[in-house]
C-alpha cells in the first residue's frame, strides 16, 4: 500500500510515497548538485503532477520508471524543479558597485551571469554596462547561463509583462524596451540593441566541461549556491574563481555566505567578493 506524503491521500490525485520522495532528491542531486530540503515534499508534488498529466502517468513511481527509461525527460525533470525567482535589477545595491567596478576598470571585458533564469538578471547587466558606456555598442561580452532551457527560451525573446517593468526609470523604460500593441498589448520586449550584448547558454554548475572563456572580470552567481551543500559550494567556487582575473570581482546573493571559503574569496562589501586564489 502506498502512503502519500505532503497531505491526505483523498486529496492527491497522484499516489507519491516517501520512497518516491527520496528518489526525486537522489535524481535531483545526481543531475544537479542541488540538495532539496525534506520540507519540499509538496512542492516537488505540484511541480512533477504537470509531468505526470502530460504523459499520462498513473502515479509518481510510473513516472520515475519513465525517466530512468526516457533520457529527453531527464531536462523536464531539472526545468520543473529548479526555481527561477527573478526581477529586474534585483538586490539592486550591486548594480551600483558594478558601475564603479567598470569604471575603475575600463580594461574590463567578460561579465557571467551563471543564473540567468527568464532574463531579468542579464539585462540588468547590460544595462548598468550601457548607462556606464552611454552606448550599446561596449568592448564587455556578457555571458548568461542557467541549467533551465525553458527559462533560456524565454530570455532569448526578452518579452515580459509590463509590469514587470514598473520599478524602471522612465528614461530606461523608454530607451531599453518597446510596447507591445495589438495581440502584444500589455507586454514589453527589451530593443535589439540591448539583446545583443547579451549571450545565452545552456550550463550546469556540476557538468565536468564549461563552455564558458576566460578571464572572467565580474561574475554574479546570485542565490544559487543555497541549493547545493557546502562541499558543492565550495567546489564550485574555486572553479569560478581560478577563471576569473586578478582584480575581478564575485557578486553573490543576500542568502549566500563564503565565511567556510576565505581561501577562495574575501569580501569586500555586501555580498561582494574579490578572488583569493586564480589560474588566468
Amino acid at each position: 500500500m502506498v502512503s502519500n506524503i505532503g497531505g491526505g491521500a483523498a486529496k492527491k490525485e497522484f499516489a507519491f510515497s516517501q520512497s518516491d520522495f527520496q528518489q526525486v532528491k537522489g535524481i535531483l542531486y545526481k543531475k544537479t548538485g542541488i540538495q532539496l530540503a525534506d520540507s519540499k515534499d509538496s512542492m516537488v508534488y505540484s511541480r512533477l503532477a504537470r509531468r505526470l498529466r502530460a504523459l499520462k502517468l498513473p502515479h509518481f513511481a510510473a513516472y520515475l520508471q519513465y525517466l530512468a527509461t526516457h533520457e529527453n525527460e531527464e531536462q523536464h525533470f531539472i526545468n520543473a524543479l529548479t526555481t527561477n525567482l527573478t526581477s529586474f535589477f534585483r538586490e539592486s545595491h550591486h548594480f551600483p558597485v558594478l558601475k564603479r567596478y567598470l569604471q575603475e576598470m575600463p580594461n574590463s571585458r567578460r561579465i557571467w551571469c551563471a543564473a540567468s533564469s527568464t532574463g531579468e538578471e542579464p539585462y540588468s547587466i547590460a544595462m548598468t554596462v550601457a548607462e556606464t558606456y552611454g552606448r550599446f555598442d561596449v568592448p564587455i561580452e556578457i555571458i548568461a547561463s542557467d541549467i533551465d532551457s525553458k527559462v533560456l527560451q524565454t530570455a532569448r525573446d526578452g518579452i515580459y509583462p509590463i509590469e514587470r517593468i514598473e520599478g524602471l526609470s522612465l528614461e530606461q523604460k523608454k530607451r531599453f524596451f518597446q510596447k507591445g500593441t495589438g495581440s502584444n498589448a500589455g507586454k514589453v520586449r527589451v530593443v535589439p540593441e540591448l539583446a545583443k550584448m547579451v549571450s545565452f547558454t545552456q550550463l550546469n554548475l556540476t557538468a565536468k566541461e564549461w563552455q564558458i572563456p576566460s578571464p572572467i572580470d565580474v561574475i554574479f552567481c546570485r542565490n544559487v549556491m543555497i541549493y547545493f551543500d557546502k562541499e558543492t559550494q565550495i567546489r564550485i567556487l574555486e572553479r569560478m574563481v581560478s577563471m576569473m582575473s586578478k582584480k575581478g570581482i564575485y557578486v553573490a546573493g543576500h542568502s549566500e555566505n563564503f565565511a567556510a571559503a576565505e581561501h577562495v574569496v574575501k569580501l569586500l562589501g555586501k555580498t561582494v567578493y574579490k578572488p583569493v586564489k586564480r589560474s588566468v
